[in-house]
């Protein structure tokens, strides 16, 4: 049973006053040093002490100086993350685990959107983010900078940098880009498929970058010549209008798109044109997207873990953190094949009025099929 009567802070507005530690203890009838370690989540503490200590902060109103908190034990608990778009799958993905991992650790997030590409715009997120005050940070480089080559951050800052290459200055996270672009080219020319077209995403992301260099490199690797390369821009809509061209290349039976989005735009035009898939052409997508088995017909995607990605970007700036010390290098994150029925050998592999099959396919039409 707590004390009755005023509070330290009601009464005469003119005379309110800040509740303080103090307050709290003795409300609560427990020493100051206890509600401190309530108040800042440390174990120890007897439970029913705990919740006595917490429904009389309740009661009085308490809010915990987190500032002084930050200055006493030399951190603030937060880490700055830094975008340059949320309107793809990937980063939304990402950034979605970041904070989910950074709070089982106790930690908040700061976002800072940054709305133009450049290094002027990096050096005054991090400036913000500075006056924030954050322990670490994150930056989602989905696009290339305008203005430079490489990226160069502020000296001295504990950071990780997810999609980019990075690596060899600071502590980078990345889906294995090339291992799964080389999984679904490999598929399609098992399949019997002579060549793979590509539909690539656009030419400032890294990512959309390294899947093109990988399905060159692949099909080279095999003797096969790379057809033209086709471009969109991560959505739908693109796909479609890249799916329209596309659908005349008669010699086109099999198309690996860069990510889910196009792929399905590219499955409307081709429906559109009369090709059918994988009747007429195979398609393979990149990132197995929830809605990706729920294509007409369910697509064959790569998957990327992007929740794993996020939680090894937190762990690797809490890792500098408690070392004291720069992360450098890159750490791939595996993907997987996920074969689904938009794939099958080349009709010229088929006999004559037989239905496309898919060589080792699963009943419930998925099948996983790991990389290593």
């Amino acid at each position: 049973m707590f004390p009755t009567g005023p509070a330290p802070g009601s009464g005469n507005p003119k005379r309110r006053r800040t509740v303080s530690m103090a307050d709290v203890a003795r409300v609560a009838g427990v020493s100051s040093q206890t509600v401190s370690r309530v108040s800042n989540g440390f174990p120890g503490v007897n439970e029913e002490t705990r919740r006595q200590v917490l429904a009389a902060m309740k009661d009085l109103g308490y809010r915990p100086n987190s500032a002084a908190r930050a200055l006493k034990r030399g951190e603030f608990r937060t880490i700055g993350v830094i975008t340059f778009t949320l309107s793809t799958t990937g980063n939304v993905r990402t950034l979605e685990a970041i904070a989910a991992s950074a709070a089982q650790e106790g930690y908040a997030v700061t976002l800072l959107p940054v709305a133009v590409p450049t290094q002027d715009e990096v050096r005054g997120a991090f400036s913000r983010l500075g006056e924030l005050a954050i322990d670490a940070a994150i930056v989602i480089m989905e696009v290339h900078l305008l203005d430079e080559a490489r990226l160069s951050l502020p000296p001295h800052v504990k950071v990780v940098v997810a999609d980019s290459d990075a690596g060899d200055r600071y502590s980078v996270v990345d889906t294995d880009q090339a291992g799964g672009t080389r999984d679904a080219v490999n598929h399609l020319l098992g399949l019997g498929h002579r060549t793979v077209w590509h539909l690539a995403g656009p030419e400032g992301s890294y990512a959309a970058q390294r899947r093109a260099d990988a399905w060159r490199s692949a099909l080279e690797d095999e003797g096969r010549v790379p057809p033209p390369l086709v471009r969109g821009d991560w959505s739908a809509e693109s796909g479609y209008r890249a799916g329209l061209r596309i659908a005349e290349e008669a010699e086109c039976t099999a198309v690996f798109a860069a990510n889910d989005q196009m792929a399905l735009g590219l499955l409307r035009a081709l429906h559109e044109r009369g090709r059918e898939v994988p009747g007429d052409v195979s398609v393979v997508g990149f990132d197995d997207i929830a809605e990706a088995g729920s294509f007409q017909p369910p697509l064959t995607t790569v998957h990327q873990d992007f929740g794993e990605v996020g939680r090894r970007c937190v762990a690797g700036v809490l890792h500098q953190m408690r070392q004291s010390g720069p992360g450098h290098g890159t750490t791939l994150v595996p993907t997987r094949l996920v074969l689904r029925e938009s794939t099958a050998p080349p009709p010229a592999q088929r006999p004559p009025g037989t239905a496309p099959a898919v060589p080792g396919h699963a009943p419930a039409g998925r099948a996983a099929l790991p990389r290593g």
